[in-house]
């Protein structure tokens, strides 16, 4: 599989990991870029190759009153502009088959929500595209089961897929990383590891998720010691307040050295 219309991920290896990362929704246009420039900053330094992360909405939500977004038009000019001043492809999530030309027209990488990996009218939807598409593992599947998503990308006539593992559901209220599930899905297309979701604690009864932010550096650690080609962390210079996924997002004054410690772990990997 190639990730060859994104140049900053052309000569991406496993020297280095790539990072999706951004706030969990695109709230304004202040924000985003703020948000955007503190990252690029450091990515830049560190020789990650980056691409913005954000949604333009959000459709799965626990209760009708949660924050669902700006307005469509307006998120996803605010994800072209953030490419635009950055000039760093972006991301967003997509979820009903209409919205995936729609936001083709503003965004590099769409994103299929792992609640609807299974849907094959918005995979191939996605795929048709053109555009790198971004498989979510769904919580209930198997990292084996992602095959059949990847192939129903490739069949469309678009190479230019991945797969994010974002945890598998641990009972009612919890989720967990199988790190064998790693290597596995490395043969059907390069893997990202969705830190921060893997971290949530769904289905709380006040309808608002929660989530564990303090094994973030925990759970990337062992990504990166498990060979993954890329990884995803939503973050936030205020996460308390943030509109969406708050409880488990990383505060953005801790990126740095986060990012840091991680490519120091990646060069160990590499020399043994």
């Amino acid at each position: 599989m190639r990730l060859d219309l994104i140049p900053q991920l052309k000569h991406a290896s496993s020297d280095q990991f790539f990072l999706l990362s951004g706030p969990c929704a695109i709230e304004g246009e202040d924000m985003a870029l703020r948000i955007a420039e503190k990252i690029v900053g450091i990515t830049d330094a560190l020789q990650i190759p980056y691409i913005f992360k954000g949604s333009f909405k959000k459709a799965n939500r626990s209760r009708v009153d949660s924050f669902t977004g700006i307005g469509d038009e307006k998120a996803l000019k605010i994800l072209r502009k953030v490419s635009e001043t950055f000039g760093v492809p972006t991301v967003t999530d997509i979820h009903e088959v209409s919205d995936a030309e729609k936001a083709a027209a503003y965004v590099d990488v769409l994103q299929i929500p792992a609640f609807l990996v299974r849907q094959t009218d918005l995979v191939v939807a996605a795929a048709q595209t053109g555009k790198v598409v971004n498989l979510k593992k769904g919580q209930f599947m198997s990292p084996e089961s992602m095959q059949h998503a990847v192939r129903k990308v490739t069949d469309s006539k678009n190479e230019q897929v991945m797969v994010t593992d974002r945890g598998t559901m641990f009972g009612y209220q919890d989720m967990v990383v199988d790190f064998r599930g790693i290597p596995t899905m490395k043969a059907f297309a390069p893997v990202v590891l969705d830190v921060t979701h893997s971290l949530q604690q769904p289905n709380q009864s006040s309808g608002v998720t929660g989530g564990r932010p303090e094994l973030i550096e925990t759970i990337a650690r062992a990504g990166i010691a498990t060979g993954v080609d890329g990884l995803f962390m939503e973050t936030h210079f205020d996460p308390a307040n943030a509109k969406s996924d708050g409880a488990n997002m990383l505060h953005l004054d801790h990126l740095e050295k986060l990012l840091s410690n991680l490519v120091a772990i990646r060069k160990t990997v590499n020399s043994l």
